[in-house]
């Protein structure tokens, strides 16, 4: 799955989810994600796992862990995370 908006204001929102055979090393779930929120070339707000990395998120400069629990509260999440941005 793969979907791409280009907001009024400049902004961009990609979700771009593939299913694995098997579970990335680092993650415990078939999902290879990147869910994307940025501007001006920027990333503002971004989730995604990482062979080896596993699952995180990237929110203004700082990068910390994300348990995933499945792909409805990981689409919800980073669409809150994306609103607290905007504030």
């Amino acid at each position: 799955m793969s979907r791409k908006l280009s907001r009024d204001d400049g902004s961009i929102l990609q979700f771009v989810v593939w299913e694995l055979l098997e579970p990335l090393p680092g993650s415990s779930h078939r999902y290879k994600y990147r869910f994307y929120y940025g501007m001006d070339g920027v990333a503002l707000v971004r989730y995604d796992n990482e062979r080896g990395k596993g699952d995180h998120r990237h929110y203004g400069g700082r990068e910390e862990p994300y348990t995933f629990r499945d792909l409805d509260s990981l689409l919800g999440d980073f669409l809150d995370d994306v609103a607290q941005f905007e504030r």
